[in-house]
């Protein structure tokens, strides 16, 4: 019922990753490990835990994650068999040994009430050997509200806390950004499918920050950049609506800024803003747009 999915390229963490799968109190699920053509083999591994844990590994000969790594999460996905729930795991991250014990205790409560389950997390901070504060949700809540208290740093989400419905990815897949930077989050607003989003707070899936995970490094700013322009423009061509008023505001500044970031907007775009602040009058809101407007025009000039 329940498959944990590994798309595998790093070996630094990963002993722990399995070791966190071994230790579950709950052993029905099934890990499939889609190996990236890693230099780093981790057969030995595999091995110490294959028999504590029902697991499929895959090498790959060609690496997908360096051209893209929604196309490696893809392939890792369809590895799958009969399994309706889909947790794509990082291969550094780690979940608390009462993880899937938790998803099926809650299972009747969620099931065909919501597509996308997810769990409490804490980030592990490699640089400095910390563990921060405990990440928790609203026990049902909106993929949108969810983003909201995201974008408001009121919250963190990633991939590897979520349990998501296999038809929904189907139907939906995950869209490939570069870095697949936001990938994760338009999944959860496409594969809610308007049903909220479940949480499981008792729960808890640890997330690594390293020199060598792509949120930790610094190398890449531009392209995440690039991406997160790309995600805000979907949002306010497509999901903007779907906001509350008052989040809508946020979204819109938040279109500007990551823009604006990567390059200048289209006379189309700009008529777009100009309208919507103008049907969405508020003085403090207004008169950023204004400055930010003038300020855009005097750098083009």
């Amino acid at each position: 019922m329940l498959a944990i999915v590994i798309p595998y390229y790093k070996l630094k963490f990963f002993e722990a990753t399995l070791k966190s799968l071994s230790n579950q109190s709950d052993k029905r699920f099934k890990v499939y490990i889609g190996d990236d053509a890693s230099p780093d083999h981790p057969t030995r591994l595999i091995k110490e835990h294959e028999k504590q844990i029902e697991l499929v590994y895959k090498r790959f000969e060609n690496n997908l994650g360096g051209i893209s790594l929604i196309k490696q999460w893809e392939r890792c996905i369809e590895m799958t068999t009969d399994e309706r729930w889909i947790m794509v795991l990082g291969d550094d991250d780690v979940l608390d040994v009462n993880v899937v014990q938790l998803w099926y205790q809650n299972f009747n409560t969620f099931n065909k009430h919501s597509n996308v389950i997810r769990f409490a997390t804490r980030m592990i901070y490699e640089k400095n050997q910390t563990i921060s504060k405990l990440y928790i949700h609203p026990e049902w809540e909106y993929s949108e509200c969810s983003y909201h208290r995201k974008l408001k740093f009121a919250t963190r989400s990633s991939l590897s806390e979520y349990i998501f419905l296999k038809e929904s990815w189907a139907t939906h897949k995950f869209y490939d950004y570069p870095l697949a930077w936001h990938s994760d989050d338009r999944a959860w607003l496409e594969f809610s499918e308007d049903l909220p989003i479940y949480t499981i707070n008792e729960g808890v899936v640890y997330i690594r920050d390293s020199n060598v995970s792509i949120s930790g490094k610094q190398d890449n700013i531009h392209v995440k950049r690039t991406a997160s322009a790309m995600f805000y423009k979907f949002l306010v061509d497509q999901k903007l609506n779907r906001f509350e008023k008052f989040q809508r505001f946020d979204i819109v500044k938040g279109y500007l800024e990551r823009t604006l970031n990567v390059r200048q907007f289209t006379f189309k775009e700009w008529c777009f803003l100009w309208i919507w602040h103008l049907r969405n009058y508020n003085v403090k809101s207004f008169y950023k747009f204004l400055m930010t407007f003038v300020k855009a025009l005097i750098k083009r000039k």
